[in-house]
């Protein structure tokens, strides 16, 4: 499922949802994912609210509770603002970079992380970013750029309230 509390130019729910199936088909993700497309604002809320950091990032996995319903793999929350400055500064689509943020937010909900999966990701999501044809992958550019990473993980909001909970960060 699709919610889109900001718009981004050139892309719909409906554009979207399909790009989400097939990026679940291609990473094996089992289960629905819901995708929140929202503002700055938000993510820093959510950034400070999960992970104790306040500022906003690019893109946020949660991952689901572990007594959650069966077929539900998990929640990815990307700033539309974010990835309209990244799409100006690497000179392709605000809709293309939502895409590469939700393949780079799959990962996370499909078990992979920046801590202990580096390399393995980053050859996972190229790999995936060539099948589904999308521009340079989150964790590519990053390397380019500089040792730190935008992107985030972190647990969903119930398994947050339980002290034994894994909180991850991208």
């Amino acid at each position: 499922m699709v919610i889109f509390q900001k718009r981004v130019p050139g892309l719909t729910e409906a554009s979207l949802d399909r790009f989400l199936t097939r990026a679940r088909r291609a990473v094996g993700l089992h289960g629905s994912v819901t995708v929140l497309v929202t503002t700055n604002r938000e993510l820093r809320r959510l950034n400070q609210s999960f992970r104790g950091l306040d500022k906003p990032t690019d893109v946020l996995s949660f991952s689901p509770h572990p007594l959650a319903a069966r077929g539900f793999a998990g929640d990815l929350a990307i700033s539309a603002e974010i990835a309209s400055q990244n799409a100006r500064r690497l000179r392709h689509s605000p809709s293309d970079e939502i895409k590469i943020l939700v393949l780079h937010g799959m990962l996370h909900l499909s078990g992979y992380d920046h801590e202990t999966d580096a390399r393995t990701m980053a050859r996972k999501e190229h790999q995936l970013r060539q099948q589904l044809r999308l521009p340079m992958a989150l964790i590519e550019r990053n390397t380019e750029k500089s040792p730190n990473r935008s992107a985030a993980t972190a647990a969903s909001p119930a398994a947050r309230r339980k002290p034994s909970s894994r909180r991850r960060a991208g």
